[in-house]
């Protein structure tokens, strides 16, 4: 029903989306595009670009609240869960819920199906999800280390939601988004729900601040020039492993790291035989490919690897963060960095 989708669009407008590229991409609603109503999301308000400042970016953690007002009338009223997730949580979800929602869960059908797998284990990660505010100094901590070692950083909002353990954390051009179901986990929490990958990529809820700088450093990669290969796939998520390390102190895929040790020469001889190919499905978001004696994700790694040698090599560490962020031949910065001799002294 056209009238009725376009009445849901406009409502999420009103609360705040503003993702007009998604809309535009979004081939669910290429029937809508002729309609003279259309014209006016063309409007839609730029999203914020972030502050100079990084005590000014703030924790948005509404969207926490919302979630587990909904999931309890949900769970007295099952019938309704549709209805009310959309009415408490997503309607009611600050933009950042909106972009994340709109990217990395795409349906209330999959949301709620992604819950319905893990009863035990959403039940549990209730106190956990509401300690954001505890760790906050050390996220601003890793936010002023960023603008010293790269002044022209931008410090979004960060937004906190919940969503159907499909995305620990992204970004949009409104902010760094933080799937915080991936991410706030204890001893306590059960884990018997979730898959191998998920299990082993349950993010500690210590770690949050670092997965927080990983992805501010996504924010900052609007000038980087990307292509389809596997080596510019790897760039992008192992700089954000790199630096989110300076910043914050600790790596976000230490495990990555470890199974690696050892391993070197051989993980490097198998990405060159597909660096220069559209090969990133099997080195990122390649969960399905994970084993118990092989983790998926490696090309983090990989990537973690050619930026530590630049950077290492550089004599000025400041124009090494800066040429890092705006990478404009990967092969070229692949071949500069030094990675091979490295690896061939591990």
């Amino acid at each position: 029903d056209k009238v009725q989708a376009l009445k849901y669009l406009q409502l999420a407008i009103d609360n705040g989306y503003s993702s007009m590229e998604h809309l535009k991409k979004d081939s669910d609603l290429d029937i809508l595009h002729q309609l003279p109503e259309w014209k006016k999301f063309a409007a839609l308000r730029q999203p914020v670009t972030g502050s100079a400042d990084p005590l000014q970016a703030k924790l948005v953690t509404t969207d926490i609240a919302n979630f587990w007002d909904a999931y309890d009338r949900a769970q007295t009223d099952t019938a309704n869960r549709y209805s009310i997730y959309k009415k408490y949580y997503i309607d009611k979800g600050s933009i950042g819920l909106q972009d994340y929602f709109a990217t990395k869960v795409s349906t209330l059908k999959s949301f709620i199906a992604g819950h319905d797998k893990r009863p035990l284990f959403y039940a549990a990660i209730r106190k956990n999800t509401y300690t954001v505010e505890t760790q906050k100094a050390q996220m601003q901590a890793a936010f002023v280390k960023m603008k010293a070692l790269y002044p022209a950083t931008k410090f979004p909002d960060v937004y906190f939601v919940i969503g159907n353990f499909s995305s620990g954390g992204t970004v949009s051009k409104n902010g760094l988004l933080l799937g915080l179901d991936q991410g706030v986990r204890t001893p306590d929490i059960p884990t018997g729900e979730l898959n191998l990958w998920q299990r082993n990529n349950f993010g500690g809820l210590h770690k949050l601040p670092i997965i927080v700088a990983h992805e501010l450093i996504h924010f900052q990669q609007d000038n980087i020039k990307r292509d389809t290969t596997l080596l510019s796939g790897v760039m992008i998520e192992g700089m954000a492993d790199f630096i989110a390390e300076l910043i914050s102190g600790s790596n976000p895929n230490l495990r990555l790291h470890v199974f690696a040790k050892g391993k070197e020469k051989q993980i490097w001889a198998d990405f060159k035989k597909e660096m220069y190919l559209k090969r990133a499905k099997n080195w990122i978001a390649n969960g399905s490919q994970e084993t118990p004696d092989h983790p998926a994700d490696l090309g983090y790694w990989v990537g973690y690897m050619i930026c530590k040698a630049y950077y290492d090599k550089a004599a000025d560490k400041t124009q090494a963060i800066n040429d890092i962020l705006n990478i404009q031949d990967h092969r070229k910065f692949y071949e500069q960095s030094g990675v091979e001799a490295m690896i061939a002294g591990l």
